[in-house]
């Protein structure tokens, strides 16, 4: 559990800031705008799964979207990983090669629906879509599956407009119970996880994977059935 910020207004950190000169302090700000374009990119992507949300929610008996996550990378974790790919000597350098620093992740009842979602999202007119990796059709060894997109949505400030890349995670409810465990798990044995671990989170994997595949063809059954009339 995270203790409670002594100093919420940041006073401290301004009065540090100061106290180290000008040159640190517009460092600062320069990081701080930086990742502030991350921020209003995370808020496009949102708003435009939150519109189709409501859409279907008004409009159709099924909605494809269960909930949505979105996290912005922190400063240690935006510097560790540009450090890692060898581009931390400028804020250029780091936005040419992290790609991942806003997140959204989307969480839908069936493998259609990821597809489904994933199809409304890339035809609209403002995303482009920069990669695709399909961990559904092609699961990753540890069994992790998820569809992974990066795409850029314009991001229009005062001044001018800047194209951000977002990470966007769409998968089923089982994939995220399944990865939210696993992450849990390789957290608490600090990335050395026993091997029998390992392997019983594969048979995991296996049974979310098959559980996704059973509530399919229920729904499906569902569908076909015959309303009675009177």
């Amino acid at each position: 559990m995270t203790s409670p910020d002594p100093d919420p207004s940041g006073q401290s950190e301004i009065a540090f800031l100061d106290g180290q000169g000008p040159e640190l302090r517009q460092v600062h700000q320069q990081l701080n705008r930086f990742r502030l374009r991350y921020k209003f990119a995370i808020d496009e992507v949102t708003t435009k799964i939150a519109i189709l949300r409501e859409e279907f929610e008004e409009t159709y008996d099924h909605s494809p979207i269960e909930h949505v996550r979105s996290r912005l990378k922190s400063h240690d974790s935006l510097f560790e990983k540009a450090s890692r790919r060898g581009s931390h000597n400028s804020l250029d350098a780091i936005a040419e090669s992290v790609l991942d620093i806003a997140g959204v992740r989307v969480v839908c009842p069936f493998v259609s629906d990821v597809y489904w979602i994933k199809e409304m999202l890339t035809r609209q007119s403002d995303v482009t879509v920069l990669e695709v990796e399909d961990y559904i059709a092609d699961p990753k060894p540890n069994g992790y599956r998820s569809l992974h997109l990066t795409i850029e949505v314009p991001v229009f400030l005062s001044d001018r407009t800047e194209h951000v890349p977002v990470e966007l995670q769409i998968r089923t409810i089982a994939m995220d119970f399944w990865a939210s465990v696993e992450h849990a798990i390789y957290y608490k044995y600090d990335a050395t996880v026993p091997h029998t671990l390992v392997e019983e989170l594969t048979d995991a994997a296996r049974i979310a994977a098959d559980l996704d595949h059973r509530m399919t063809q229920l729904r499906e059954e569902v569908r076909g059935l015959q309303v009675p009339r009177d």
